[in-house]
């Protein structure tokens, strides 16, 4: 297997279909091999069965079902232990990142030769609250870390599998992935891109003060 992309599923029933046309036509320019796995992280709306269908139409398609909600990282770390391609694509599946970006990320992999390219946004978006507190957090982990996380780091990377397979091999019981990213070593290397934004997102100040708090203790 060429390539493997990897999602994660939460309240994401509205926009699993077009995430799979595009991650697949993204695919389809780089290689006919690759494969495109979901992670149920326990969604209670329909994505597990919007998922389903897809995978009945193209096996390529492949479902992780979590047995419960066990958080967005946890399910990341579990879809790239599924995962067999020589590169994994890691990406939400909200289309806030674009699955396009697959190819100009895999240029840059060939160009530099790192092992992970990843992305950064190239402007904090959010209100005055949600950037303030962004930076704090940012300040907070580097005053407490030998190994720095770049600001405003994204979850799309495009990853060799000798990265996914040192990267896997954390056993940490409560996940920073930002923390891991950096840990795992290898050469990295940014992409300044402009994430895009939709209402309903499901990752709540609450749920960022929760991962602060677990990330620093």
């Amino acid at each position: 297997m060429d390539l493997s992309i990897v999602t994660t599923l939460y309240r994401s029933e509205g926009y699993i279909a077009e995430f799979y046309a595009r991650a697949s036509a993204a695919a389809a320019r780089i290689t006919p091999s690759y494969e495109i796995i979901f992670v149920n992280d326990g969604s209670p709306d329909e994505s597990l069965e919007r998922a389903l269908e897809l995978h009945r139409e193209d096996p390529r398609v492949r479902i992780v079902d979590l047995s419960r909600n066990f958080g967005h990282h946890k399910a990341i770390l579990t879809g790239l232990q599924y995962a067999t391609g020589d590169l994994v694509f890691l990406i939400d599946s909200d289309l806030e990142e674009d699955p396009a970006w697959l190819v100009d990320f895999h240029l840059t992999l060939g160009a530099t030769g790192a092992d992970v390219v990843y992305g950064v946004q190239k402007r904090r978006r959010g209100g005055f609250f949600e950037r303030v507190t962004g930076e704090v957090a940012y300040s907070i982990y580097h005053a407490l870390l030998n190994q720095p996380i770049p600001r405003n780091v994204l979850t799309v990377r495009l990853m060799t599998r000798r990265y996914v397979s040192q990267l896997v091999r954390h056993r940490d019981r409560e996940i920073c992935l930002a923390g891991l990213w950096v840990l795992t070593g290898f050469e990295q290397v940014p992409v300044a891109v402009d994430k895009g934004n939709r209402e309903g997102r499901t990752y709540r100040i609450r749920q960022r003060a929760s991962a602060l708090v677990n990330a620093v203790t």
